[in-house]
């Protein structure tokens, strides 16, 4: 991998702040886990029989990052990215996506994740819900976030290793 540095998170901060430092160390994660790669290594599915690749993976991410926060917290009214008729859409990625479209996507859901929670406090209840219809807090949110990137940061990590060898945290 060509980058190695993230922005380790505070082992003192506040609550909302330690929260964040680890949302924003998992997003860094999987983009080094993408770095020095081409489009066809970053579309590789190479933990058979497992169709995850590590553009899927980021494609999954700006969907998450966009259905938490802008659909549920927010309460906007915003179309999936990838999955209007294939519900795992962001998975399955052609010969025609590339890194850089994913990644600009991704980017801009972060950048707008990170506007709305801005100025808000961790007991804020979304505007929106759920399918299910259930309300959720901030708190709840943000802790779902870097559980979910640290979930599928644990599966780039094998898609990278089988890919070129590269391993790390």
């Amino acid at each position: 991998m060509t980058r190695t540095e993230r922005t380790e998170p505070s082992t003192t901060a506040g609550e909302q702040a330690m929260l964040t430092g680890w949302l924003e160390f998992h997003r860094e994660t999987l983009e080094l886990k993408c770095a020095g790669l081409t489009d066809e290594q970053l579309r590789e599915r190479s933990v058979p029989p497992s169709g995850i690749s590590l553009l899927g993976l980021v494609r999954h991410m700006a969907e998450v990052e966009r259905g938490w926060f802008r659909d549920v917290f927010a309460g906007e009214d915003v179309r999936t990215l990838y999955c209007e008729e294939d519900r795992d859409g962001d998975f399955h990625v052609t010969d025609q996506d590339t890194w850089s479209d994913a990644r600009t996507a991704w980017q801009t859901e972060i950048a707008r994740a990170r506007e709305l929670v801005a100025g808000r406090s961790l007991d804020d209840v979304a505007a929106g819900t759920t399918r299910s219809g259930r309300a959720f807090n901030l708190r709840w949110i943000m802790t779902h976030m870097i559980e979910e990137y640290a979930r599928h940061n644990g599966h780039a990590d094998l898609v990278r290793e089988r890919i070129d060898g590269a391993t790390g945290e």
